[in-house]
Parts: structure tokens; C-alpha cells; sequence
């Protein structure tokens, strides 16, 4: 068991997390500062493969931190309903202009709370309940807004769920061609949260066309794929754009939407005073600095180092005997079918997690598991490639993956294995740069 109270002694000048003085935390809530504190240990030692997990910089972390959390902004720059919002102006300008040059998008709106409240946001403007939309159905790697029964989307909307090909695992374009001609939807969605292939957002578009229908893409997980090139861009081609700004993008948890003009007024109207009340502030400046940090030259090349890690991942488990869902991946993510193993993805997340390592448990398609059980485990590249790891790394990690889930119930072996996970760790130390100057 981790010692807590030497990990909160060395964190209670700076948290390594935050870059922020936690005494005063330490004093007036102690059981807060030790939560921060043990969350600080898990992601120094833990190797972090959620993919939808990143770590994002100290600035952002500084600027999400910081007062603009105490000021009330309703409105948009230069129309406000509060006063004295001057410089949280300046911020959302910076937000918005730093999205449109990184996007070459004509409209954004920086102020959703998160993915979930951007894509409410966007049916909000463009359909009425019972309105039918046609996304990708959860199983086969769809969001719950596209369409999941427990949520919002799948209460107020007749939802047509699409998905992967039996035998390819892979999109079929054709077949969701046919299917909206037979279907009728008044809106198309594009976009997934576990689908690791690439996505042909034109040949899509040519369906909404031939529909006369609105056209939205979730670019949630790939967003700092398409910023930087290495995934084809859905902002030519689509009606609207919604994303996270964490994920891939490695800023603050949030969300954007972006739209042709003639839709803006809409989009802009449902956001606010539509679905939300008071921006978060101090997140939309979080969120201008990670667009400002994923315009510099060296956000593509870790990009580029993203992609690299996912394939040589995949390469390497494939070799190691596990069978990938559609073979590979051509972007951040992998699923990893766990069945053959004789285990459901939520064992196989458990024994990881107790090796070191931090997955989720993932429908795969066609699963015959509840998704409380799965039978498969996702897993992404971003956050290791945020620690400076590269394809070594990669195939050392899929060696400790393969351990690990042939032998499930040998918790020496998981301990002996979550050793060598923290050892490497401290090789690539979170916010190097910081850790220099405090130890």
C-alpha cells in the first residue's frame, strides 16, 4: 500500500499535478489534499491508457486554476448580461480565434461544459423531440448522445442506429447509404467513441445531401488528430462539428461546437441561454491555451507520435496472439477482443489496473456481454505519448499486457509487473519540467 503521507509531505509546497501551492488546501481541508494527493501518486506511477484520458499542460492547468473561476460571463463577448467582463472577453476571443485558425472553421462556439452538452446543443438548434437522427449505434462504437436509450438523445429522439460490417468490423459505408433512403432521418451523425479506423466524412456527406438533411460529426477522440492532418477533416464536409477539448486535443475537460455561419445564431442561442447559464470561465481560458499549444509545430509531431504508438501497440499484441477488432487501428485507439482469453473486458480492466496498467472495459461489436461486463478492453496512446514514450515503450507495454491477461489470477505476478509499470514511469516522469524544480 502506497505510503500517503510521505506523497502528501512532498506535495504540500507544489502538487505536481497542478502547479499549484496546496498549503493552504493541506490546512483547511486535509481529506481533499490527501485525495489530491493519492490521485497525484496513481498518474506518476500508473501507466495511463484510457484513450480518452491525456494529460494536459501546466498552462492549461495554471489557467483552469486560476480566478477567472469567480466571474460570471452569461452572454458572449461584448454582450454580456453581467458587468466587468472585460478580460474573460479577451479569453473567449482567444478561444474562438485560436479554434477557427486551427480548424479553418467558419463559426465556433467555445462555452459547452463538455461533448455531451455540444452535441445537445446542436440537436437542440435543428431537431424537435421525436425527430428521428441516424449515428452509430453504442455497441459498435457510437457515443451515448448518439442515441443510447438511458440518455437524453435516445429519450427525446426516434433514434436509427448503424454499425460495423460482421465480417470486416469496419464501416460500411453502402449499407448506411441504404439504410437512411429506407429510414428517413431528419439528421446524419457521424462520429464514435470507440471505432479505430479512420472515417470517410465525404462519402458521408454525399448521403446527408442526397437526404437534403443536416450533417453533424462527434470529432470528441480525434480532434488533435484532425487539427494536425493525420485524420481527414470533417469540417469541409459537415454542417456541424462538435469535440472535447481534452482527448487527443490534451486541454481542459470541455467542449466546442463549430458550424457553417447560417447557422450560428442557432447554435449560439441553444448553448446559451438554451442549455447552459454562466460559462466556465476559467475553462474557456484553459481551453484557449491548449488551442494555442496544438498551433505550434510541435503538437503535429507529437501527434504523429500518437499514431505511431497506437499502430506499433496494435503490431505488437497482434504478434503476442490477440485479436484486435478490425485488425488494427489507423488512429489513437485499439479494442482488444479478450474473449478467447476466457475473460469479459471488466475482469480483464481489474487485473490490469492491479498490474499497473489503466484500461476500460469496451463493447466490442456483436457482443453477446452485457456493457457492464464487455468482452473486450479499450485502449489508447495519448497520455504515454504526453510522457515522451515511443514504439520501444509500446512493445514493452504490450509484453505486460499479454502477461498480465494470461495469467489473471496470479497477483504476485500482477504486483511484480505493476513494479516494472511504476519503473518506467519514473523514467518518463508527468511535468519533468516541474519535478526538477521542487525535488
Amino acid at each position: 500500500m502506497m505510503d500517503i503521507s510521505a506523497i502528501c509531505q512532498h506535495t504540500g509546497e507544489y502538487n505536481c499535478t497542478t502547479m499549484v501551492n496546496l498549503t493552504h488546501l493541506r490546512l483547511e481541508d486535509p481529506e481533499v489534499f490527501r485525495a489530491i494527493c493519492g490521485e497525484t501518486h496513481r498518474q506518476q506511477q500508473n501507466l495511463e491508457l484510457i484513450a480518452s484520458e491525456n494529460f494536459a499542460s501546466i498552462a492549461v492547468l495554471e489557467a483552469q486554476g486560476s480566478v477567472l473561476t469567480n466571474k460570471y460571463a452569461e452572454g458572449y463577448p461584448d454582450c454580456r448580461y453581467y458587468g466587468g467582463c472585460k478580460e474573460v472577453d479577451v479569453a473567449e476571443r482567444l478561444a474562438v480565434e485560436r479554434a477557427k485558425q486551427l480548424f479553418q472553421a467558419e463559426h465556433v462556439n467555445v462555452q459547452p461544459h463538455s461533448g455531451s452538452q455540444a452535441n445537445m446543443a446542436v440537436y437542440f438548434a435543428i431537431l424537435e423531440p421525436g425527430d428521428t437522427l441516424m449515428a452509430m449505434d453504442v455497441a459498435h462504437g457510437g457515443h451515448l448522445t448518439h442515441g443510447h436509450k438511458a440518455n437524453f438523445s435516445g429519450r427525446l429522439y426516434n433514434v436509427i442506429s448503424y454499425g460495423v460490417d460482421r465480417e470486416t468490423e469496419r464501416l460500411d459505408i453502402d449499407a448506411v447509404r441504404l439504410l437512411a433512403h429506407q429510414q428517413n432521418p431528419d439528421l446524419l451523425v457521424a462520429g464514435a467513441s470507440a471505432y479505430p479506423r479512420q472515417i470517410d466524412f465525404a462519402r458521408l456527406a454525399e448521403i446527408a445531401r442526397e437526404m437534403d438533411i443536416p450533417f453533424l460529426v462527434d470529432m470528441a477522440h480525434i480532434a488533435g488528430l484532425v487539427a494536425t492532418g493525420l485524420h481527414p477533416t470533417p469540417i469541409p464536409w459537415a454542417d456541424f462539428v462538435t469535440t472535447t477539448t481534452h482527448k487527443t486535443l490534451r486541454g481542459p475537460r470541455g467542449g466546442m461546437v463549430f458550424c457553417r455561419s447560417e447557422y450560428a445564431k442557432a447554435v449560439d442561442s441553444q448553448v446559451f441561454p438554451g442549455i447552459q447559464g454562466g460559462p466556465l470561465m476559467h475553462v474557456i481560458a484553459a481551453k484557449a491555451v491548449a488551442l494555442g499549444e496544438a498551433l505550434k509545430p510541435e503538437f503535429r509531431r507529437y501527434q504523429e507520435q500518437v499514431v505511431a504508438n497506437a499502430r506499433t501497440l496494435a503490431g505488437a499484441l497482434t504478434a503476442l496472439g490477440h485479436r484486435l477488432v478490425s485488425g488494427g487501428t489507423d488512429t489513437h485507439l485499439l479494442l482488444v477482443d479478450v474473449s478467447p482469453l476466457g475473460l469479459t473486458g471488466k475482469e480483464a480492466e481489474d487485473v490490469l489496473y492491479a498490474a499497473g496498467m489503466t484500461v476500460n472495459k469496451n463493447l466490442i461489436p456483436f457482443d453477446t456481454q452485457p456493457p457492464s461486463q464487455a468482452s473486450g478492453i479499450r485502449i489508447g496512446t495519448p497520455a504515454v505519448t504526453t510522457r515522451g514514450m515511443a514504439e520501444a515503450e509500446m512493445c514493452r507495454i504490450a509484453e505486460w499486457v499479454d502477461d498480465a491477461l494470461r495469467h489473471p489470477r496470479d497477483s504476485a505476478r500482477q504486483r511484480a509487473l505493476a513494479q516494472d509499470v511504476a519503473a518506467l514511469c519514473t523514467r518518463f516522469p508527468l511535468y519533468s519540467d516541474l519535478m526538477e524544480r521542487i525535488q
